[in-house]
């Protein structure tokens, strides 16, 4: 007798935990300035995705195989927006992971998360404490080396270098902050960029109403001359 072939039903991968963020201003603070300063820098390069606080699986077929890192980099993958990253599909893992950290979660950043990445070939790990709760000092780094993650050393008081990101990070006056040592430039706050955006479009409008003015301003200087030219020539052509 003949059965009827099974059907494997789809497994589903959540994208949330139904579990509320708890963390403070501070801690939302930096993983939000990290994403979108990183966001900005990279906007240019096609095949580097910046994203964070979401659900990264790492094995196809078992849903509990998952971390949520607050900030990764992906270089070698597309732009394009995801619900949950899957390392089978896309076939790259985060390049570099950032974790704002606290008291509550060094247990899993420095154990089971930092076990995790370094087995996915995560190459370099940043882990920033911005309280000071645990932390000294409050941002560490670690780069793998033959499957294993070996601590950072900062740069004089420079903070800490990424390679694979070509940028440092420091801390400043108690924030993290993103440096592009090409430049010497810091990478701005949402709130920063938002400003130096909105005063160099009021720049560039101010410069187009100042050639505007300075095109009509020519123009009445050339009728005028041309005035007076015609009247020149009336008065000469009365002698």
């Amino acid at each position: 007798m003949d059965t009827a072939p099974t059907v494997s039903k789809p497994i589903y991968y959540p994208e949330t935990d139904g579990k509320p963020m708890g963390e403070t201003d501070v801690h939302i603070d930096a993983l939000i300035y990290l994403r979108e300063a990183l966001r900005d820098h990279f906007r240019e390069a096609p095949q580097v995705y910046v994203t964070g606080n979401m659900f990264l699986y790492y094995e196809e077929g078992n849903t509990t195989a998952c971390v949520a890192p607050d900030v990764f980099v992906v270089q070698g993958v597309g732009k394009h927006e995801r619900r949950t990253y899957r390392l089978w599909e896309e076939g790259q893992p985060p390049a570099v992971v950032f974790e704002i950290t606290s008291r509550g979660t060094r247990l899993e950043d420095l154990g089971t998360k930092r076990a995790v990445y370094a087995m996915l070939g995560v190459r370099e790990y940043f882990v920033y404490d911005p309280l000071g709760e645990y932390l000294r000092p409050p941002l560490q780094g670690y780069r793998l080396h033959e499957g294993e993650y070996q601590r950072l050393l900062p740069a004089g008081e420079e903070g800490l270098t990424s390679q694979v990101l070509g940028l440092e990070l420091r801390v400043e006056a108690g924030h993290l902050r993103v440096v592009d040592p090409a430049t010497g430039e810091r990478l701005l706050t949402p709130a920063e960029l938002h400003a130096a955006r909105r005063a160099k479009a009021t720049a560039r409008r101010a410069e187009a109403t100042a050639r505007q003015a300075a095109e009509v301003r020519a123009a009445a200087a050339e009728a005028e001359l041309e005035r007076l030219r015609a009247e020149l020539a009336r008065l000469r052509g009365g002698i």
